[in-house]
């Protein structure tokens, strides 16, 4: 979809469903939003509905690495603390390792 032919209303419209759906454990959605309309909220010229745009895709943007940063500490905190973690962690595996831990 190309941003520059939608009116300016449809493009805010699209950007906070976008970014209501990174509430719903979506973050993806909020990367999503981020990366495809950070040239609408900082490169375009201006328009009204601009402002709103740019907090939709400032706060969906570090939503998003927030998420992200998450996610890596606790792949990092996992894979450090499994084997002490004994029978708890193994419920929390898909694959269970094999080998010494």
């Amino acid at each position: 979809m190309n941003l520059s032919k939608l009116p300016n209303e449809r493009k805010l419209a699209l950007c906070r469903k976008y970014y209501m759906a990174g509430f719903a454990l979506l973050p993806f959605m909020w990367a999503v939003n981020f990366v495809w309309f950070l040239h609408e909220a900082f490169k375009a010229p201006p328009y009204p509905e601009q402002k709103k745009i740019r907090t939709y895709v400032i706060v969906s943007g570090v939503g998003a690495s927030l998420w992200l940063i998450g996610v890596i500490v606790w792949v990092c905190v996992f894979q450090e603390c499994r084997s002490e973690w004994g029978a708890t962690a193994d419920y929390l595996s898909f694959v269970i390792p094999k080998g010494v831990p």
